[in-house]
């Protein structure tokens, strides 16, 4: 029972070929195109203002330099909210509960405002790894912690989004296999289970958007201090 828990978590495969790939191309066929008319569609028209509200509080705290990162960062979260919405539709699986996949985007990302922060300005970078005024007996120490709270922060991005979309996924199972089988016994105690079941899957659509948002907050927040 346990290992059927844990089976939605494996990489579907047909013939041997994995299909994660095409997990991960879906979203982007689902996306409207904008037209080159003057009057989109409704969905279009939503679409854009969600895109231009979030742009617009997500680079408010960088400057200038950072607003290059504009279209990647807004992309990956549109990305990361769509593929996490999808993976709540029954029959269907989530890639961003594989924690391969999220190292694969936090690694790379986080290495490029690091490698940004070095290039651009080494000495307040390097300056980070050494709070001002430390004691010179604790400078050793807090540059040996600093240090691997900055090599941590890849791994808290992908672990964060794995864990969160992994434990509510969970969740829904073991309660929703619960309504099947107290149904039949205590169609009362069912039915108060069912409801229960019906709020923690409002729950998890809004775990779903926030842990893509805060995925893609953190990186805007590595990049404030290295751009």
């Amino acid at each position: 029972m346990m290992t059927s828990f844990f089976d939605q978590f494996a990489s579907p495969s047909f013939l041997g070929i994995p299909l994660i790939a095409v997990a991960i191309a879906l979203p982007w066929v689902l996306f409207p195109t904008p037209s080159s008319r003057w009057m989109n569609s409704r969905l279009t028209t939503i679409q854009a203002w969600f895109i231009n509200r979030f742009t617009s509080q997500l680079l408010m705290p960088l400057n200038v330099g950072g607003h290059k990162w504009a279209l990647m960062l807004t992309s990956l979260m549109v990305f990361l909210i769509t593929i996490n919405m999808l993976g709540l539709l029954p029959y269907t699986f989530t890639p961003t509960t594989q924690l391969s996949l999220n190292m694969g985007l936090a690694v790379p990302l986080w290495l490029a405002t690091v490698i940004i922060g070095m290039r651009n300005q080494p000495t307040v970078a390097l300056g980070h790894l050494l709070p001002e005024g430390t004691p010179i007996p604790l400078i050793p120490v807090l540059i040996i912690i600093e240090t691997i709270s900055l090599f941590i922060r890849p791994l808290a991005l992908g672990v964060r989004l794995t864990a969160n979309l992994t434990a509510g996924h969970l969740l829904i199972q073991l309660i929703a296999t619960a309504v099947f089988v107290l149904l039949p016994m205590m169609p009362t105690v069912a039915i108060l289970t069912a409801a229960v079941l019906f709020l923690l899957t409002l729950l998890e659509v809004a775990v779903a958007m926030i842990q893509a948002y805060v995925f893609v907050l953190l990186l805007s927040l590595y990049m404030q201090e290295n751009v």
